[in-house]
């Protein structure tokens, strides 16, 4: 039983860091945080961090609720979250900031932000369709009570992951270089796309069920 929720974990650890990348929102941080105030900045990866937690734990206990208001079923849900997932890991592939993510307008407006912790740092930067998607998405497949506090204990430590990464953000950025950072990205978006898959399949077979038994036959 110990083990199967070790896998758990690993698996959500690492579904979760991988659309969240904050290695790869690293640069933002640093180009963000030019011009301000040594107070300021010190601030900025708290509130970033605290941010991301509080969006994806409200998603995880919430998202199946807000669903429901609006008429979405799960297995459709599903689907979508996964195109949107595989989407943003193409573009990780390609070592592009995706769109759906982060924009050049919302980057222009953002140097004009006096606070940039929770917009757009937190969100969309971090906490934005992919990740919150994800969380809802593994919400739903939790069998168990146990799987929620594991969730939530890897938000926190991801959250946690952000802070002490923004914390020493200009320093691992200049020395990962871009080609670094570039490199990481791509690893991380060929892990996404895989996540993905396991989505799209996943919804499609609770849509078509007579589709999983055949498949499961062979």
């Amino acid at each position: 039983m110990h083990s199967e929720l070790v896998v758990y974990f690993a698996k959500f650890f690492a579904a979760l860091f991988a659309i969240l990348n904050p290695i790869g929102a690293l640069p933002v941080f640093v180009s963000l945080s030019q011009g301000r105030s040594e107070e300021e900045i010190k601030g900025i990866p708290r509130r970033t961090a605290a941010a991301v937690a509080s969006i994806l734990i409200v998603s995880a206990f919430f998202g199946k609720h807000i669903l429901s208001f609006f008429g979405v079923g799960i297995p459709a849900f599903r689907i979508a979250g996964g195109i949107l997932i595989l989407t943003i890991a193409l573009a990780m592939v390609r070592a592009k900031q995706p769109r759906s993510k982060y924009t050049p307008k919302e980057a222009t407006e953002s140097a004009e932000r006096e606070d940039v912790a929770v917009v757009p740092l937190a969100i969309p930067l971090l906490a934005g369709p992919g990740s919150i998607s994800t969380v809802i998405l593994n919400a739903q497949s939790a069998t168990r009570f146990a799987h929620m506090l594991i969730m939530v204990a890897v938000i926190l430590l991801l959250g946690a992951s952000i802070f002490v990464l923004f914390k020493v953000g200009a320093p691992i950025a200049k020395r990962l270089g871009k080609t670094g950072i570039n490199i990481f990205t791509r690893i991380m978006g060929l892990m996404l796309a895989a996540i993905s898959m396991e989505f799209i399949t996943d919804g499609i077979a609770e849509i078509f069920p007579l589709l999983k038994l055949s498949l499961g036959a062979e």
